[in-house]
């Protein structure tokens, strides 16, 4: 990948990508061996299941969301996180509306293949 963030990222001016479904990204910093990013959600939006190579962890900012890995699935509040190991499937509802902050071991290459 070889591509790295600038060193500061103004969160006002940082452009915010919608990815459709009631989800937005903005990131926040990245290299080739980690990646920072933060999450969106509208009232009712879903991070559908999926799985990637990728060690996650992810951090809740504001809102609830529930969060399902590998099949169980638990209430996330703000202040709470979890880790996802690579290759789990997991996924988030969040019925409230909200905010993650999602970081990826090594950098997710298709967030910023997108652009």
């Amino acid at each position: 990948m070889q591509n790295e963030s600038a060193h500061f990222t103004d969160g006002a001016t940082a452009e915010i990508e919608d990815i459709g479904g009631g989800l937005r990204r903005q990131m926040l910093g990245f290299n080739d061996e980690l990646m920072a990013v933060k999450i969106y959600f509208d009232e009712g939006a879903i991070g559908y299941n999926h799985a990637h190579r990728h060690s996650q962890i992810t951090y809740v900012v504001e809102g609830e969301f529930h969060f399902n890995i590998d099949g169980v699935t638990t209430v996330m509040k703000p202040g709470d996180s979890c880790y996802i190991p690579p290759f789990a499937d997991h996924g988030a509802t969040c019925p409230t509306g909200g905010i993650l902050i999602d970081t990826f071991s090594p950098a997710r290459e298709d967030f910023l293949e997108e652009k």
